[in-house]
């Protein structure tokens, strides 16, 4: 029966992919890439042979609906970001809600999602929390950060590594600079690491260390 999956993809460690995704990836008649020569490198590494469509935040609002009309009329088709989850901080979700609203099946498959191990690995409490993904870049950033000072749930921020000093400086303004934190980058890979403390200290640490790659923010909550 054609479907849309959903198809989780490595985070950094090519190995941290499951045999089923990679047989769904096999076998699925088109596979959407949000950059395909990034994903052309996993596929190569699988020997998955699938024909592969481009499909980004950039044109996703123009092809969404060809897509759908591809998998009522039969297809099977794959959806992959370049790493983790797809519409987790990545396209999917107008793709999802086409399908939905189409009476397209869409199955989900479990896998890699940058968050869960940067939460559980941070020390603070996850019983309860946020995702807020990345933070507005200027307008309504300020105004943000200032409504999840009073947040009682720890945070969870996607940051990019030229940014993570002004996010750091700007939770130090609007929360308070004794807030714990942690910040893991680069998970899954060679120098994977994670830092842990009161936003002063790792705001201290990253300005004497520049932080690279991939970055995960976590921000304990207000007491």
């Amino acid at each position: 029966m054609s479907k849309l999956y959903l198809v989780p993809t490595p985070i950094g460690n090519l190995k941290d992919i499951t045999f089923r995704a990679v047989e769904v990836l096999q076998e699925a008649d088109l596979i959407l890439a949000e950059d395909t020569r990034t994903s052309g490198k996993l596929l190569k590494h699988y020997e998955i042979t699938t024909q592969m469509y481009s499909h980004h935040m950039h044109n996703e609002h123009q092809t969404t609906q060809g897509i759908v009309q591809r998998i009522k009329s039969g297809q099977t088709v794959a959806l992959i970001s370049d790493a983790g989850t797809p519409a987790i901080s990545d396209p999917g979700f107008l793709l999802t809600r086409a399908c939905v609203e189409a009476g397209i099946e869409v199955d989900c498959l479990p896998g890699a999602t940058a968050f869960v191990p940067a939460l559980v690995n941070s020390g603070l409490p996850n019983d309860k929390f946020v995702f807020e993904g990345f933070l507005p870049p200027k307008k309504g950033r300020q105004t943000r950060l200032q409504l999840l000072a009073q947040e009682t749930r720890t945070i969870i921020f996607y940051e990019s590594p030229h940014k993570l000093i002004k996010t750091l400086g700007q939770i130090i303004e609007f929360f308070e600079a004794d807030r714990p934190v942690s910040v893991s980058r680069e998970i899954t890979k060679l120098h994977e690491e994670t830092i842990r403390g009161t936003a002063q200290e790792v705001l201290a640490h990253f300005e004497a260390k520049p932080p690279k790659g991939e970055i995960v923010l976590i921000v304990g909550a207000k007491k």
